[in-house]
């Protein structure tokens, strides 16, 4: 089964419409989607079953059940696949497209970008691809932890209690100095 989600608030239609053709063109059947919130003009997929909102208990049930999930770049939904050894293909909101208030799904999906169980699709004209790709694969990994790094958090107790914090455990930190406001 393959769950698709783009959130429970704002529509993205381009996205449901690129899985409903995929799902044409493949003859499936095993789709399952929450659409989101859909206005007048919404698209409403015709090739897979769908709910604008799916309760958070029979959603976690979907995810547990899905082979493949498909969503927007949302960090909820990367997290919930990844806690689950699932595999995830992505594909950011725009909003240049009137998708979001803002780019960061763009910056979200080039950070997971080749990370193991994610997969990203720059757009709705490369989605068709990955999905044959991932949907094809048996690929599997471990599911993350639903805690914490311990190098973060002994970095951040040392922070709190020491007013310093170890860059060592950070890395991308090093280098670049501390400016106070103003």
């Amino acid at each position: 089964m393959i769950l698709v989600t783009v959130g429970s608030q704002l529509p993205f239609c381009r996205l449901v419409r690129a899985v409903d053709a995929w799902c044409a063109a493949n003859g499936r059947s095993d789709v399952i989607g929450q659409i989101g919130a859909i206005g007048p003009d919404s698209y409403r997929p015709k090739h897979f079953k769908w709910d604008q909102f799916i309760a958070p208990g029979r959603f976690d049930e979907l995810t547990t059940q899905a082979d493949l999930i498909i969503a927007h770049a949302g960090m909820g939904s990367i997290i919930g696949a990844l806690r689950n050894a699932k595999p995830i293909v992505i594909m950011a909101r725009r909003a240049s497209l009137g998708e979001h208030r803002n780019e960061h799904q763009l910056a979200t999906a080039s950070r997971f970008a080749g990370r193991q169980n994610v997969y990203v699709a720059d757009d709705e004209h490369v989605l068709p691809a990955t999905l044959e790709r991932v949907a094809g694969s048996s690929a599997s990994a471990a599911a993350i932890s639903p805690y914490a790094d311990r190098k973060l958090i002994a970095s951040l107790r040392r922070y709190i209690l020491n007013g310093a914090a170890d860059l060592g455990d950070a890395p991308e930190l090093v280098g670049k100095e501390e400016r106070a406001p103003g």
